[in-house]
């Protein structure tokens, strides 16, 4: 239990910071959470507008809610890599100003559809999935993607043949 108040505390801390601060970013990468905590949303109400990037790296995520996107609408990059992540909620799909998402070293199985609504993203990792199939066709068609990293993942067709207009790290 101890070890729980401590990362709420550290993730506090760090909430604190970012809003004193005015910071355009929230990193609570290695905080240990297993989920985005809900109090984050309440803490940060004020400012979420203001939040252009946000750091989950390295901790136990599962899964995140559309809440998190609904609520970050302003975010450009989102670091989620080394969690345990298996899907990525529709609401990912509205984000307008998403230009970086990093989902390397998760647990997905299928790459996240949603992703390929969102016109302005530029940068996907899914490096070190367990993804057997791109959806090149959708990838093919956004209008602003530059690369996409889809090394270590068990792929089955030969995504790398499809005619792209960006990076693909194979």
């Amino acid at each position: 239990p101890n070890r729980m108040a401590e990362a709420v505390a550290n993730v506090a801390r760090r909430i604190n910071a970012t809003m004193e601060e005015g910071r355009d970013s929230l990193d609570l990468s290695d905080c240990g959470l297993v989920s985005f905590p809900d109090g984050v949303f309440k803490m940060i109400r004020s400012c979420t507008d203001n939040i252009h990037k946000i750091s989950l790296a390295n901790n136990q995520i599962k899964a995140l809610s559309n809440k998190f996107f609904l609520t970050f609408t302003q975010l450009r990059e989102v670091d989620l890599q080394g969690n345990v992540l298996s899907t990525l909620p529709e609401a990912v799909g509205n984000m307008e100003h998403l230009v970086s998402i990093n989902l390397s070293k998760n647990k997905l199985t299928v790459f996240p559809e949603r992703l390929t609504d969102v016109s302005s993203l530029q940068h996907i990792s899914v490096e070190g999935n367990q993804i057997t199939e791109l959806p090149m066709e959708k990838l093919s068609l956004m209008p602003s993607l530059r690369s996409l990293d889809v090394r270590c993942n068990p792929l089955t067709a030969d995504a790398a043949s499809f005619s792209h207009h960006f990076t693909l790290l194979t």
